[in-house]
């Protein structure tokens, strides 16, 4: 069995251009594109965009805005398009399953994938909206989560940036 790694870093670094170049705007729309389903890694952003010396509270504001927004595009994506899709496939037995796991674990698995910087809680959000999980409960528990992690990352990064950048 052959792993393939991908080591190209030109797309990481086109984002961090742009995060030097546009700061906290470009910031903002890269968290959106981050959001969604596109890998683009948003907590090592933080912490990178924080260590070059992006002002913390701004930063975390503006970073969990617009994760927000990208995971809200996921959300609606499967709200509206996503059942049909799966019914179409002939997997609606996989749904249930789903949402037998869903009505015993869903909100604590969505907390715990908000928290963990590792976790794909991107494509989680498309099993809320897959599921129909109310906004009331999703978007709190989205900003939220994301605010404690972006905090904890943006304080990571100004630490890394005074050690590293004296």
């Amino acid at each position: 069995m052959k792993i393939l790694i991908n080591t190209n870093p030109q797309p990481m670094l086109k984002v961090q251009t742009i995060v030097i170049t546009y700061g906290l705007t470009g910031m903002f729309f890269i968290t959106i594109l981050a959001g969604t389903v596109v890998p683009l890694g948003s907590p090592a952003l933080v912490v990178f965009a924080s260590a070059l010396g992006l002002p913390i509270l701004p930063l975390i504001i503006i970073a969990t805005l617009g994760f927000t927004i990208g995971i809200t595009i996921n959300y609606y994506l499967a709200y509206f398009l996503g059942r049909s899709y799966i019914i179409k496939k002939g997997l609606q037995d996989k749904l249930d399953d789903i949402m037998k796991v869903w009505d015993r674990w869903g909100v604590r698995l969505y907390i715990l994938f908000g928290l963990v910087p590792v976790l794909p809680v991107e494509l989680l959000s498309l099993v809320c909206g897959l599921l129909k999980m109310r906004l009331r409960y999703f978007l709190p528990i989205t900003f939220g989560t994301r605010f404690v992690q972006f905090a904890l990352l943006a304080c990571l990064g100004e630490f890394v940036g005074n050690w590293i950048f004296f």
